[in-house]
C-alpha cells in the first residue's frame, strides 16, 4: 500500500494540512500545523513539520512524491511562489526547490490551489470521465481551473484561468485585485454578506438582522442562506441577485470554454446546492452557445479536503 501513496500538502494563510493519498484519490491519514505567513523560513519549516509528522505517524519508511498547492500567483513550471496576498513572506519564493533540497530523493510538484483542486475533481471526483472540465471554488474568494484531457490548462506563464477575476460589471465594486466588477467581488461569500448589509437599511424588519444579533456587520453568507429559507425579504433579494450574477458569469464561461461539465466547490457551494438548476436556467439568454442546458452543473466531490486531494493529484498516481 505504501508504494501507491503520495503526499498532498495544502498551504494556506493560517494552516498547513497534509495527507497521504492513494491512486484512487482516497485520503488515508492527515496532519495539520499552523502556518507562519510573515516569515519565509518559518513558513517552510511549517510545511516540513506537517509532512514529517504525517510520515512518522503513518510509519512510512520512505518519503513518497510530494504535491503542494498554495495560493497564487505562482509558476507551476519553475515552482516559484510569486506574490500571494495571504503569504507575504513568500515573495518570489522558490518553494519547490526549497522542498526538494530538504527531501532530495523525492519528486516535488506545485500548483495553485484552484488548479490543483480542479485536477483532483477531474481525476477522482465529480469531473471524472469528462474530457473538458471547468472548476470553480466559491468561498472567501472565487478560484477557477480548467482541465483538458486530464491536464490543467496553465497558459503561457502559469497565470491562466483566473476566472474569479473575470469582470462582469465595469462600474461595479473595486476588487482587491485592482479591477472593478469581478465576479469574486460580487458573488463570493464576503460579497454576498456585504450586499445583504447594504440592503438592510431599506428594510424595516429583517430575520437576517435578528440572526446577526442586531449588528449588520456580523452578517455572513451562511446567515443569508438560512434567512432565505425563513422567507426573509432581504435574503431572498440577495440570493436572486447572486444566482443572476453566477448564471451570467457561467454563461460567459460556456461561450469561452464550452466545457463538458462545470463543477462547483468551496465553502459557498453548500449554500448554492439547492439552486444549481436555477443557475443553469439563467444560461438561456446569457450565452451564445445553442446547447448550454446539455452541460451538467454539479457539486464537487471533495469538500474541506480539496486542497490535500488536489495537491496529491499533481503527482503521477497512475
Amino acid at each position: 500500500m505504501q508504494d501507491n501513496l503520495v503526499v498532498g500538502v495544502d498551504v494556506g494563510g493560517t494552516k498547513v494540512a497534509a495527507g497521504l493519498v492513494d491512486c484512487s484519490g482516497k485520503i488515508h491519514a492527515q496532519s495539520r500545523t499552523p502556518m507562519v505567513a510573515n516569515d519565509a523560513a518559518r513558513g517552510l519549516a511549517a510545511v516540513c513539520t506537517t509532512i514529517n509528522e504525517l510520515l512518522k505517524s503513518s510509519g512510512m519508511r520512505h518519503t513518497p512524491p510530494i504535491g503542494i498547492c498554495a495560493p497564487g500567483p505562482l509558476n507551476p513550471t519553475t515552482g516559484i511562489v510569486i506574490n500571494p496576498p495571504n503569504l507575504p513572506a513568500w515573495h518570489n519564493y522558490p518553494l519547490a526547490d526549497e522542498v526538494r533540497r530538504l527531501y532530495p530523493d523525492t519528486a516535488v510538484k506545485i500548483d495553485n490551489d484552484a488548479n490543483a483542486a480542479a485536477l483532483a475533481e477531474s481525476k477522482w471526483g465529480a469531473g471524472h470521465g469528462y474530457r473538458i472540465m471547468f472548476y470553480a471554488t466559491i468561498g472567501t474568494g472565487i478560484g477557477t481551473g480548467v482541465v483538458f484531457d486530464g491536464q490543467v490548462y496553465h497558459g503561457r506563464t502559469g497565470s491562466a484561468t483566473e476566472g474569479g477575476h473575470l469582470g462582469i460589471d465595469p462600474r461595479g465594486p473595486l476588487c482587491p485585485c485592482g479591477k472593478r466588477g469581478c465576479i469574486e467581488v460580487l458573488a463570493s461569500g464576503p460579497a454576498i454578506a456585504r450586499r445583504a448589509r447594504e440592503k438592510l437599511s431599506h428594510s424595516a424588519k429583517s430575520v437576517l438582522l435578528e440572526m446577526a444579533g442586531g449588528n449588520p456587520q456580523a452578517i455572513t453568507s451562511e446567515m443569508v442562506a438560512k434567512a432565505y429559507w425563513a422567507e426573509d425579504a432581504v435574503a431572498k433579494e440577495v440570493m436572486k441577485e447572486t444566482l443572476d450574477l453566477l448564471g451570467y458569469w457561467l454563461g460567459n464561461v460556456v461561450d469561452l470554454v464550452e466545457p463538458d461539465v462545470i463543477v462547483i466547490g468551496g465553502g459557498v457551494s453548500s449554500m448554492l446546492a439547492p439552486f444549481l438548476d436555477e443557475i443553469r436556467d439563467r444560461w438561456t439568454g446569457a450565452c451564445l452557445n445553442p446547447y448550454p442546458q446539455d452541460i451538467p452543473l454539479v457539486l464537487a466531490h471533495y469538500k474541506e479536503d480539496a486542497g490535500i486531494a488536489g495537491a496529491a493529484a499533481l503527482c503521477d498516481t497512475n
